[in-house]
């Protein structure tokens, strides 16, 4: 089957799997990992990248992704064995805002929470864990229900706090 040219495919493994071309950046999670630094702002022009790139990133290190050194074999980055030993190692944090375009403040809000709920969501399973106080948990319940404003602020803190107890390892938290 030929190699296809996506256009508007922001997922890397969509990339990967659907045989289509995709230029090599997987460098840039070598360069990124080695500079440690606590916090990388990457700016660059609408549709230069940066969504596919989150999600190279995401797929490289998330626990979620554990065992898929295939959607990584053939690239750069895999030619390093210490980062083939990296590969699905770390919780990740995803959150994307891009689809976010309303017209109100009010309406914006509202996204922006259940983007933060999904995300309480998609590590629903900490709730079991005796990793969360019972107080922790009935704070996971309410993120998980209904995300009001102020719990916003500290969300992404807590979250973060949680899986690193869970996982007894930093966690990325990657921001589109």
């Amino acid at each position: 089957m030929a190699k296809q040219v996506a256009i508007g495919i922001q997922n890397f493994e969509e990339i990967i799997k659907g045989n289509c071309y995709y230029i090599d950046k997987t460098n840039f999670i070598k360069e990124w990992w080695e500079n440690k630094d606590s916090v990388t702002l990457i700016t660059r022009p609408r549709r230069f990248g940066k969504t596919l790139n989150m999600s190279m990133i995401e797929q490289f290190f998330s626990v979620n992704y554990t065992n898929r050194g295939d959607l990584f074999e053939g690239l750069a980055i895999w030619e390093d064995k210490n980062y083939r030993e990296l590969q699905g190692k770390y919780p990740v944090i995803n959150l994307s805002f891009s689809t976010i375009k309303e017209a109100d403040f009010a309406t914006t809000k509202y996204q922006i929470c259940e983007v933060i709920k999904n995300q309480f969501e998609k590590y629903a399973f900490l709730q079991e864990s005796d990793v969360l106080s019972e107080a922790e948990k009935a704070y996971f319940r309410k993120m998980t229900f209904e995300v009001k404003r102020e719990d916003m602020a500290f969300s992404l803190s807590r979250l973060s706090e949680f899986l690193y107890r869970y996982y007894d390892k930093k966690v990325i938290i990657l921001l589109d």
